[in-house]
């Protein structure tokens, strides 16, 4: 017969399972790495970016605004003046908007979060899934390799498939 190249037993699962690197959990290293001021500013930002701090900071200003424009004048605390006034309108917007954009990037960032998880989950399943075919491979493959040794055949004479 021909001269074929050897072929090899493949690896048993179990040596694949040894060799394979386990899956990383990539978000508890991301916070681990994290500083002191890092940690600080997610706090915050989870914290403001609520829409109950939005609720808070919009009614103090309605309180503040009506209070020191409807109040008796000897109780008003903080009269408003016509700079103030347009400070108020021109700042209006930013003070309601920005904690309203925090909230939008909470959201946004549970949502990815949430996306990852998902994404995980259906990779450890499709790993699962693999290793059941790996099993039933390798219980094909010793079946072959059986009847190729009760058939007194050595595994050298043995063609090698297409590369």
């Amino acid at each position: 017969m021909g001269t074929h190249p050897q072929i090899h037993r493949p690896l048993s699962l179990e040596e694949f399972r040894k060799k394979r690197k386990p899956l990383r959990q990539f978000h508890k290293e991301f916070v681990e790495k994290l500083s002191r001021l890092d940690r600080f500013a997610i706090w915050i930002t989870e914290r403001v970016g609520t829409i109950g701090f939005f609720l808070i900071i919009f009614v103090w200003t309605v309180l503040w605004l009506g209070w020191n424009l409807l109040a008796p004048k000897n109780l008003q605390f903080d009269p408003p003046m016509g700079f103030v006034l347009w400070l108020f309108i021109s700042n209006l917007i930013q003070l309601l908007l920005m904690p309203l954009i925090m909230v939008g990037q909470n959201i946004q960032g549970r949502h990815s979060e949430a996306r990852a998880e998902n994404d995980l989950e259906v990779n450890i399943q499709a790993e699962e899934e693999i290793e059941v075919i790996l099993e039933h491979l390798e219980y094909q493959n010793s079946i072959l390799l059986a009847m190729v040794e009760k058939l007194g055949l050595n595994l050298d004479d043995v063609p090698a498939g297409p590369k």
